[in-house]
């Protein structure tokens, strides 16, 4: 029976985490027709979406059991998760507006990469050879969807350079997360590290843009969209699944980002889908498969639990651990 329960919670989590990368992959169209600089539009990402994140929260804990520990506001894990983000997102929206999509989108989805580099080099984690042999998948997948519109331009460099940066601290994001969520629920852990995060944009928004509010209805109408869509909806349910998969995996979500990528630009740009697309598609969809977690253990050897000696939440966890 727990080991049925166990599949349920994990399948219902991979949902989420597809569902996340649906929300995310929409938004490069939605910052493009923002008609605000990238900054700006950074913070209405979050700024637009805290009252759901707010009530979200809110209702959640409302329905907390009696005699349930109360949730810890701003554990150095959250903490951590909301800076990285915010530097993720400023670096993020600066190469989306120095670069084209698909180069930003590339570099953008080395996250995993990075997710392994640091989860070694910091932990000591080691990873299985089928989560090697998944990455590797996608890896190639990710490219081959995005080679035809990759431009090698010394013009963009600097802007390539800022989705080098973003693909990074993405990274970083996700060990990040997975530590917030072993002692806060997701609802938690998206308002207040989207708090962090929107502070930080706000400064940046002011001092390095001009343009603060769109002209246009539209562009208030793509910033909801991005707001609502893919930082409300796709970092939270980002936020649910990493409370029961490996951070290594849930990363590889970042690749069906290109997939939702070229299939927007097929049924609303009319964008042809090329052969070499698609079986980039097939092998990223056989990498995700193949590097998927096998054991009902693989969350208590994740990044997220190696991080937790990092931000010393020892005593968090013996005194206020919400399951």
């Amino acid at each position: 029976m727990r080991s049925l329960s166990i599949r349920s919670g994990r399948a219902a989590s991979v949902a989420a985490l597809l569902l996340g990368a649906l929300a995310m992959g929409i938004s490069p169209i939605f910052v493009r027709l923002a008609e605000v600089g990238p900054f700006t539009s950074a913070f209405w990402r979050i700024g637009l979406a805290m009252p759901l994140l707010w009530t979200w929260m809110t209702l959640s804990e409302r329905n907390r059991p009696v005699g349930a520990p109360k949730p810890v506001s701003f554990p150095r894990a959250t903490v951590l998760a909301g800076v990285i983000f915010g530097a993720d997102l400023f670096f993020w929206h600066l190469s989306i507006a120095h670069t084209t999509i698909a180069n930003a989108t590339f570099f953008a989805t080395a996250a995993p990469v990075w997710v392994v580099v640091f989860g070694w080099l910091l932990f000591r984690q080691r990873v299985t050879s089928a989560v090697m042999m998944g990455l590797g998948l996608c890896l190639v997948g990710g490219a081959a969807l995005v080679i035809q519109s990759m431009q090698v331009d010394l013009s963009r460099l600097p802007g390539d350079a800022y989705g080098v940066i973003t693909g990074v601290l993405f990274g970083l994001y996700f060990l990040a997360v997975g530590a917030a969520r072993r002692t806060s629920s997701a609802a938690r852990v998206t308002f207040e590290l989207s708090l962090i995060a929107v502070a930080i944009l706000f400064v940046a928004a002011l001092v390095l843009d001009h343009d603060f509010l769109p002209k246009h209805a539209s562009g208030w109408a793509s910033l909801l969209a991005i707001a609502w869509i893919s930082h409300a909806g796709g970092q939270g349910l980002l936020s649910i699944a990493l409370g029961q998969l490996p951070p290594v995996f849930s990363s590889l979500v970042i690749f069906l980002e290109a997939i939702v990528a070229a299939l927007f630009a097929w049924a609303v740009l009319g964008e042809a889908v090329t052969s070499v697309q698609a079986i980039g598609g097939a092998f990223i969809v056989l990498g995700i498969w193949i590097a998927r977690p096998r054991t009902p253990t693989a969350t208590e050897t994740s990044g997220g639990s190696s991080l937790r000696h990092v931000v010393d939440q020892d005593r968090v966890f013996k005194d206020a651990e919400i399951k």
